[in-house]
């Protein structure tokens, strides 16, 4: 399965580009960041290989092992398919989509492109309890949001601007707050998001 490519940009259109990679080249469908980040000649992206039945292999990349691992993430969740998962990473921060599904708050993930009442349902029921049980901070406070036990939601507040971006990565790879707030609080904002995301998870994997 291909999990890496780094070669030679040769072409793009609206959705994908080509990566000549030793003289084979490789149509690839990259996230919005990632694409925004491409400069000319040699590329590199994590590839989430997709395929489903009676349909081609279509090949997905991304700057970042951890944004890769987010649209895996968002795609274990039924009914959102590559592209809406696409849309989802480049309609919505992803410190307010940790907040928005963490909270229940339906309403904001519907003003995401491509997301509908019943999508935007299933990835805050779906996912909402993923984000829970790490502990991760969203600002909620008791009687806000649907359901009983929305009040089970913690208090303390996630980081906003770019470090909400690094923040929310990190809890939807898996990581606790108890390890991320040291690393958050260290960090300089002003650095790539990529950068920080990178740095914490190698920061991560040693300790």
């Amino acid at each position: 399965m291909i999990a890496f490519l780094r070669g030679q940009l040769r072409g793009e259109d609206d959705d994908a580009i080509i990566v000549d990679v030793g003289g084979v080249g490789y149509q690839v469908f990259p996230s919005a960041a990632t694409r925004a980040a491409l400069g000319s000649g040699e590329v590199q992206m994590h590839i989430h290989a997709h395929f489903v039945s009676d349909e081609p292999l279509r090949l997905y990349g991304f700057s970042t092992t951890a944004e890769k691992s987010l649209f895996q993430t968002l795609l274990s969740v039924q009914g959102v398919g590559p592209r809406v998962a696409l849309a989802i990473l480049a309609g919505i921060e992803t410190g307010d989509l940790v907040r928005a599904i963490a909270t229940s708050d339906v309403a904001r993930l519907r003003q995401v492109k491509g997301v509908g009442g019943k999508i935007a349902e299933r990835l805050a029921l779906e996912l909402r309890e993923k984000i829970l049980a790490a502990g991760a901070g969203v600002g909620a406070k008791p009687g806000k949001g649907k359901g009983a036990d929305a009040a089970a939601a913690p208090s303390s507040t996630v980081p906003v601007g770019p470090l909400g971006e690094v923040y929310g990565a990190l809890v939807l790879l898996g990581y606790k707050p108890v390890e991320i707030d040291p690393l958050i609080e260290k960090m300089d904002e002003k650095r790539p998001i990529p950068d920080n995301v990178r740095g914490a998870l190698a920061a991560l994997r040693r300790g």
